[in-house]
């Protein structure tokens, strides 16, 4: 199974660290047989947030097909622009078998019309934005993480691991997220 994170300039270091590191923790521990990997616009260095230099594994022009998308948040304002961005985000979304955001990403669903008509949540302090900027979103505060048939969406930062412990309960199962969680030292914050 092939794990695609989308990353760009000013994104989250969290936002895409957080979920790797769950996955890569869940796949050396389950013995899962997954990918995951970064995908970025353009192949080069990638300036996340604070400036933190970060390589993708690879562009939109020669990633693997991905089964899972997530798409992290950061100062996304430019990402919501280009129009290639957008289309590339559909398309895979549409091919894979679930979609996740963490954060802002949230926003880049949005425009690419993924979410209509979905519960759906993001950083605390971008729930307001999200609910004027696309009314057809049912945007819910004070949750985690919210999961609606194969896209689920994240609140900010820290809630991504959360999120991404929940991805891992649902494609392998309960027990090994659980692990996953103790071999992180993490206080797993689930929705039950």
């Amino acid at each position: 199974m092939n794990f695609g994170i989308y990353i760009y300039n000013n994104a989250e270091v969290l936002d895409f660290s957080g979920p790797f590191e769950v996955l890569s923790t869940a796949n050396r521990l389950g013995h899962n047989n997954w990918n995951i990997f970064l995908v970025s616009e353009n192949k080069g260095l990638i300036q996340a947030r604070g400036g933190y230099p970060i390589h993708s594994h690879f562009s939109f022009e020669d990633h693997p097909d991905i089964d899972v998308l997530i798409v992290v948040g950061g100062i996304h304002t430019e990402e919501l622009k280009k129009a290639h961005v957008i289309s590339w985000v559909a398309k895979v979304a549409e091919h894979a078998s679930k979609v996740a955001s963490v954060c802002t990403g949230a926003f880049i669903l949005a425009e690419a019309g993924l979410l209509n008509g979905l519960t759906v949540t993001t950083h605390w302090e971008d729930i307001s934005d999200l609910k004027i900027d696309y009314p057809k979103l049912n945007v819910v505060s004070n949750q985690r993480w919210v999961s609606q048939g194969k896209y689920i969406t994240s609140g900010g930062i820290s809630a991504g691991i959360d999120m991404t412990l929940h991805l891992v309960s649902d494609l392998a199962n309960l027990t090994l997220a659980k692990e996953t969680a103790k071999q992180m030292e993490y206080d797993w914050q689930r929705i039950t």
